[in-house]
C-alpha cells in the first residue's frame, strides 16, 4: 500500500512500559505514525543509529546511561543527527530545560502527559522537519 509509504516513524523511548504504549496509542490514532518502541537507553541508542525516525519521543529518568546521555549520543553521530528530539519527562525545572536545549532536544513535554498537547507538539516538530530551511545559504 502506498499510504503506509508516507506514514511519518517515530521512535518512542521509555523504561515504564504503560507509558510507552500511553505515548504509542496517542500518536498512532492521532498522527497515524508508525511508532518503534525501546525499553533501555541501550536499545534505544541501536536503533537511532541503524533507523532514520521523523522525530524521537525520549523520557530523560532511565536507568542505564540515562535520557540525558542517549540525546547527547544521537546528536553526536547517528543517522538522526537532525531528527526532532521531544523530551518527555516528570522533571519541570528550567535548568533541565535549558541542559536538554543545550544539548539538542527539540521541544520539552513534561509528564503527566496532555493527550492534545503531545500531539501539537509532535505534529509541529515533523512538519517543521519536513519544510525546506530557508533563509539560511
Amino acid at each position: 500500500m502506498s499510504a503506509k509509504a508516507t506514514r511519518h516513524r517515530v521512535l518512542i523511548v521509555d523504561d515504564e512500559e504503560s507509558m510507552r504504549l500511553f505515548l504509542a496509542r496517542v500518536l498512532t490514532t492521532g498522527l497515524k505514525v508508525e511508532v518503534t518502541l525501546a525499553g533501555t537507553c541501550e536499545q534505544a541508542l541501536r536503533l537511532a543509529r541503524n533507523y532514520a525516525y521523523d522525530a524521537i519521543l525520549l523520557d530523560l529518568l532511565m536507568p542505564g546511561i540515562g535520557g540525558f546521555e542517549v540525546l547527547k549520543e544521537v546528536r553526536r553521530a547517528s543517522p538522526n543527527i537532525a531528527t526532532p528530539i521531544i523530551i518527555v519527562s516528570v522533571l519541570s525545572d528550567t535548568a533541565t530545560r535549558d541542559r536538554c536545549a543545550a544539548a539538542g532536544a527539540s521541544a520539552y513535554v513534561v509528564k503527566p502527559v496532555e493527550r492534545n498537547s503531545l500531539l501539537s507538539t509532535v505534529k509541529a516538530q515533523i512538519a517543521g522537519r519536513s519544510k525546506p530551511k530557508s533563509g539560511g545559504k
